[in-house]
């Protein structure tokens, strides 16, 4: 009787643990400890982790090793003074700290088809060309409205604009410093920009979470 009670016990014991095994022990964490961060980008939450396939390969274009230089030359680790160089982790945690809770602004500099085609969760598209002409330019006004710097007599002050966290596709892609340079030049201050060297490339090679945003006018 003894026995029979043990194994009618343990059975749905190692069941139930076996159970929490598949929730909770990922064998592809971000970092130790922590499988996932969770994060809300306008009113949606959005689970941020790695596959967890250990033969996942990529299938795109960031498998390519050598592109033609120029123009896609390797960027240095700071291509502009005084814009700190951030790390994948530093990202997810501007996500969850700084986006989430509209006291930052996470910026993919890339043209609109890259961008398309699948981003980092909570990225606002801001293609590095719509700064190209520094002077009349229509658009200037309106996006660093949106960033929250404010228009007067003696023009734009950014005392309460946004940080901004700027990428493209990787260290050889040069639209996000592009962008950045566009930035400064109208006189964005450089200690609101972070720059993600890693860019789309990085970023997926590690298997993080990455969307493709809705069409415009999507419900």
């Amino acid at each position: 009787m003894g026995i029979r009670y043990k194994s009618a016990f343990l059975r749905p014991l190692l069941l139930l643990l076996c159970g929490l095994g598949l929730l909770y022990g990922r064998e592809v964490n971000i970092v130790e400890g922590l499988p996932y961060v969770d994060v809300d980008v306008n009113g949606e939450n959005i689970r941020i982790e790695r596959i967890q396939d250990t033969s996942h390969k990529l299938k795109n274009s960031y498998t390519k090793t050598s592109r033609p230089t120029p123009p896609f030359n390797i960027q240095p680790f700071e291509p502009i003074k005084g814009v700190k160089t951030v790390t994948e982790l530093d990202v997810i945690n501007f996500i969850k700290e700084k986006v989430s809770e509209n006291e930052g602004m996470l910026i993919d500099g890339r043209m609109p088809k890259w961008y398309q085609n699948g981003t980092i969760p909570g990225a606002l598209n801001i293609p590095f060309s719509m700064f190209a002409q520094h002077q009349e330019n229509p658009y200037v006004d309106q996006i660093f409205t949106i960033f929250g710097a404010e228009l007067d007599e003696d023009g734009w002050h950014f005392d309460d604009a946004q940080e901004l966290l700027v990428f493209d596709n990787g260290p050889w892609c040069q639209q996000g410093v592009t962008l950045m340079k566009h930035l400064i030049a109208l006189g964005y201050p450089r200690e609101k920009i972070l720059y993600y060297r890693g860019g789309m490339q990085f970023w997926q090679i590690l298997g993080l979470t990455t969307i493709k945003p809705k069409a415009q006018g999507a419900s």
